[in-house]
């Protein structure tokens, strides 16, 4: 018994160590491939450089429209997040995410009604989740100061809380107050172009820019914002939107934008200021919605989904250029099999299989198109910096376009080396030694 159970014992030894013995010669095998692979490669730098072009071309375009796309939609979510800020919704007449026929637009100009200023009141009363409501009409107009005259900027006439919707912060001066706006004040914030435009050397409190030649007390300016889509923030002026009124007229439709306490009570906010329009505008329950409601929410969506789909159709495309250079790899490597049969020929009569034959040409395919992919990916890294330097759009590269090169480019390696290294291995030794002489 005892016996037995060391005979075992030792067989079950000897198995690990064959095992291990066979890993062991394995690894040295897959190792010595690599190294002539290398060397192979070494030795042809400029050929290997020139074939390479293809895979690093194509690894960089991947990558550049990749980091353009997810650059984009960085780009217009954070425009949207400024513009609108977070946990937001719009409540407008023409509120609407996506397309519209023109039959549907003209449905809705001749059944929305015109949001009013006393909508406002009316819906930060019944929206108990609604950390701020605010209202807001906007043109664009000349304006003046002294000889100095500055055109297309956007004259916004809002409540006093829209500060902390927007997340505006002033840094000379302060915001228009609700006595002001109540009392319509001609006062004035002014953006950041203005200050540079009428006041460059001057403090602009106190002084008087004239809109419609209406005058108008500059209390504040902005802190500069920047631009979106490659219109500028900063060429803004607000003003209580009572004195607005008084200045253009009160027969216009206002925009009521508002945000939730929180995330979580995002959804219920909603639900309230649209319960509220509708008592408001004495809807019953069948009846459609006479107004519109957006949420910021929804307008990332739809980013997301359009960004998205420009990705499905663009990055396959790129990725063409990929194939094509894998054919490229494809013919250097039947090129090297042709110039190499006498050395092929010698391993085979030294002993060598047809699997390390097979080892050797896949992986010196393999690391030729690796090799390219981590190129072009260096490339491709300093044409998003040199155009993320140069305008305003940010270039992401993200760790799946990553992937995605490098996996491609090496995988391209392999299937398009497979032919060469089993045309290699198949090698009859004594015809490739007699074929070289």
């Amino acid at each position: 018994m005892i016996i037995d159970r060391g005979r075992k014992i030792i067989s079950l030894d000897l198995t690990l160590a064959v095992d291990f013995f066979v890993m062991k010669l394995r690894a040295n095998l897959f190792w010595e491939a690599t190294q002539i692979a290398f060397q192979s490669i070494w030795g042809h730098k400029l050929r290997n450089f020139l074939t390479l072009l293809g895979i690093i071309i194509g690894v960089a375009s991947v990558m550049v429209v990749g980091a353009a796309i997810k650059g984009a939609e960085s780009y217009v979510l954070d425009t949207v997040s400024k513009t609108l800020g977070s946990n937001s919704f719009v409540l407008s007449k023409f509120g609407h995410v996506g397309q519209l026929s023109e039959e549907e637009w003209e449905r809705m100009v001749r059944h929305n009604k015109d949001l009013l200023l006393e909508d406002v009141d009316f819906v930060e009363e019944r929206c108990s989740d609604c950390s701020v409501v605010s209202g807001e009409i906007s043109s664009r107009h000349t304006v003046y100061y002294g000889a100095e005259e500055m055109y297309n900027v956007r004259v916004g006439g809002v409540t006093e809380n829209i500060v902390f919707l927007r997340n505006l912060t002033v840094v000379e001066g302060r915001f228009f107050s609700r006595h002001e706006e109540h009392h319509s004040r001609f006062v004035c914030v002014i953006g950041r172009d203005l200050k540079e435009k009428f006041f460059p050397n001057l403090d602009p409190l106190g002084r008087e820019i004239k809109i419609r030649n209406e005058r108008l007390r500059v209390v504040g300016v902005l802190e500069k914002l920047g631009s979106a889509f490659g219109v500028s923030l900063d060429s803004i002026v607000y003003l209580p939107i009572t004195t607005y009124r008084k200045i253009f007229g009160s027969r216009r439709t206002i925009t009521i934008r508002g945000s939730s306490t929180n995330q979580e009570s995002f959804e219920s906010a909603l639900d309230q200021v649209r319960v509220a329009m509708r008592i408001r505008h004495k809807l019953k329950p069948n009846e459609e919605e006479d107004f519109g409601l957006v949420s910021s929410e929804e307008i990332n969506s739809i980013v997301k989904e359009f960004v998205g789909a420009v990705a499905m159709v663009i990055t396959p495309v790129t990725l063409i250029s990929l194939v094509v250079a894998g054919v490229v790899i494809m013919n250097i490597m039947l090129v090297s099999v042709t110039e190499r049969t006498f050395e092929i020929g010698l391993r085979k009569a030294l002993g060598g299989r047809r699997r390390d034959i097979l080892y050797q040409f896949l992986i010196e395919s393999f690391f030729l198109a690796s090799l390219g992919g981590v190129l072009g990916l260096g490339l491709a890294s300093i044409i998003a910096r040199t155009v993320e330097v140069s305008t305003p759009i940010p270039m992401r590269i993200s760790a799946g376009y990553i992937i995605l090169a490098i996996g491609v480019s090496g995988g391209i390696g392999i299937i398009c080396g497979i032919y060469p290294a089993m045309k290699a291995s198949k090698l009859d030794p004594i015809v490739a030694i007699v074929a070289e002489r």
